[in-house]
């Protein structure tokens, strides 16, 4: 993964670059996972590569939604009622700091309003479902494939380098 902070985006700040650009470069492999091709990218690193010439990219792309569970009401109270204890907590602890008196009053105080807060937050974003999505689940961007390109003028060596882990030779 790169960071906003990499030094590819920080020499692109000058250029007026601000909308994303395809990726360039010569295959030098191709993986079933980002893990391969990360395990890829690692070896070349390892061999003093120079791996700012490399890129990962991911073909093939899909979004996943993976299916957690049915929610019925006692789960999605339930769950509205303990997100509102912990915001509760947060809120009673901060009261404590700057109020006078105890620690017991404001964070009892927090905690009841939390969960009256969750309970109604949560009921109402499940009703206005009104049963047409009994389920919860959580989203991915996957591919289906990682290849690994890189700049031409190192492209060979790094194929080279990649040849020799691919058949076992990490040496």
């Amino acid at each position: 993964m790169t960071s906003p902070m990499s030094n590819r985006a920080l020499s692109n700040q000058g250029k007026g670059l601000s909308m994303p650009t395809p990726p360039t470069g010569w295959p030098i492999g191709s993986y079933p996972t980002y893990a391969e091709a990360q395990r890829a990218v690692d070896y070349l690193s390892d061999r003093e590569f120079s791996v700012e010439d490399v890129t990962i990219v991911g073909v093939d792309l899909m979004q996943v939604e993976r299916v957690l569970g049915r929610l019925t009401w006692p789960k999605v109270l339930g769950a509205g009622a303990a997100s509102g204890a912990w915001l509760g907590v947060f809120v009673g602890l901060l009261l404590s700091l700057f109020g006078e008196g105890g620690l017991a009053v404001p964070l009892i105080t927090g905690i009841v309003v939390g969960v009256v807060f969750g309970l109604i937050s949560g009921a109402m974003t499940y009703g206005a479902t009104k049963g047409q999505r009994d389920f919860s689940s959580t989203m991915q961007l996957v591919a289906g494939r990682y290849d690994v390109l890189c700049e031409p003028r190192t492209a060979e060596r790094a194929r080279d380098l990649l040849s020799k882990l691919s058949m076992g030779n990490q040496g």
